[in-house]
């Protein structure tokens, strides 16, 4: 119970900390609105996400390959 109270602490706490960057640091960038940059943000979560499963389910076919 401990440990998943802290987890959610974390997560809440890394939550807030991207939407403070997001509001306040954002607007100083200048990033222009082209069609190339909002494909570019939808799409490099869910780019980086695939990656990241994919590679945990090699390391996990590689374990249970392993006597």
């Amino acid at each position: 119970m401990q440990n998943q109270l802290v987890f959610v602490l974390k997560l809440l706490l890394l939550s807030a900390l991207l939407s403070v960057l997001i509001k306040y640091a954002g607007p100083s960038l200048s990033i222009p609105a082209t069609a190339t940059n909002a494909l570019i943000i939808v799409l490099l979560p869910i780019a980086i996400m695939a990656i990241a499963l994919l590679w945990r389910f090699q390391a996990q076919k590689q374990n249970s390959l392993k006597p």
